[in-house]
């Protein structure tokens, strides 16, 4: 039997019930995981961008896909959105503390796949 040091909870109670469909973090984890979620949220880390400067950078997402997920992601409090009233105006979104914290364990995530990938073109 090991003699390592006991293990103690930090929270001794849940705040939420990840498992259960009415959860408040799951519909969060769900919009982060989304097809195009985790791509604006590791797109926005460098800085700030505008809309069609993320619709640039992210290839393969439509204006309307970028927009249902920018929606979510403003809504969970992970995205800010900032709009100049200009004509047209200029909508620029970027992380809030939020949604820097939650992106950088997917930015590492990316990262280490990358690392662990053959060269591109090489199998």
């Amino acid at each position: 039997m090991g003699l390592g040091a006991p293990f103690i909870r930090a929270e001794t109670e849940k705040r939420y019930d990840e498992l259960h469909t009415d959860c408040p973090a799951r519909d969060v984890v769900n919009h982060v995981t989304s097809r195009w979620g985790v791509w604006v949220l590791i797109c926005l880390r460098s800085n700030a961008l505008r809309f069609y400067e993320l619709r640039e950078s992210i290839q393969g997402i439509s204006e309307k896909m970028l927009a249902q997920t920018l929606r979510v992601l403003v809504q969970d409090g992970l995205v800010w959105r900032k709009v100049e009233p200009t004509t047209p105006p200029q909508v620029t979104y970027g992380l809030t503390e939020f949604g820097l914290d939650v992106s950088e364990p997917l930015t590492e995530l990316f990262d280490r796949v990358t690392q662990r990938l053959a060269p591109h073109g090489e199998k």
